[in-house]
């Protein structure tokens, strides 16, 4: 269902307990990001009522689970910093072609590619969590999903044609940039080193 070439690495996932602080403190950047993309999207594109009222609709969603990390956050005594972004999501932002409509197609793939990531993320890290981060991580797992199939069907409808090269062309660089070597340990980053 989600479309992705590959799993998240059991070496990224044995680095997630001695870098659990820095994941949630990235996670909340990640939720803020995503209601600026959806943001960013809605005013680019004001003339697709679909659009608008699909983005409408996920930047309060992820403007709530940006809250809620917060939250949780300061429940932990864990202070919400600056982070320096991880690498994954500009590298794929810079694939975007230049000229309308294709780039309102990339960004919506790159949009929801970003999106399946974080809900195969969230469902890998629940079980290995403690139980209250867990059970919030499976809460957040509906919405991501939809929100890749919302980005992916905007995607399709704007395109008015297959696109199916193109999410492959996507899916091969995800799953490239997730599995190689990263010093930068975050929730998008790829296999630490």
């Amino acid at each position: 269902m989600l479309n992705l070439q590959c799993e998240s690495s059991s070496r990224w996932l044995s680095q997630v307990e001695e870098h659990l602080d820095e994941i949630l403190v990235d996670h909340a950047h990640c939720e803020r990001k995503a209601a600026g993309t959806a943001l960013n999207l809605l005013f680019s594109y004001v003339e697709n009522e679909a659009l608008c009222r699909e983005m409408t609709e996920i930047v309060n969603e992820e403007l709530e689970h940006f809250q809620q990390v917060l939250d949780l956050l300061k429940e932990r005594d864990i202070p919400f910093r600056r982070l320096k972004p991880a690498s994954y999501a500009g590298q794929l932002k810079d694939l975007v072609r230049k000229n309308e409509p294709q780039r309102a197609v990339d960004r919506l793939l790159v949009a929801s590619l970003i999106e399946a990531r974080s809900c195969e993320r969230f469902a890998v890290l629940a079980p290995h969590v403690d139980k209250p981060l867990g059970d919030f991580y499976i809460s957040l797992l509906r919405s991501e999903a939809r929100h890749y199939q919302d980005y992916l069907t905007l995607a399709e409808e704007i395109a008015g044609s297959d696109i199916s090269e193109r999410v492959a062309f996507f899916r091969g660089i995800e799953s490239d940039l997730i599995s190689s070597p990263d010093e930068d340990f975050k929730f998008h980053s790829g296999c630490p080193v």
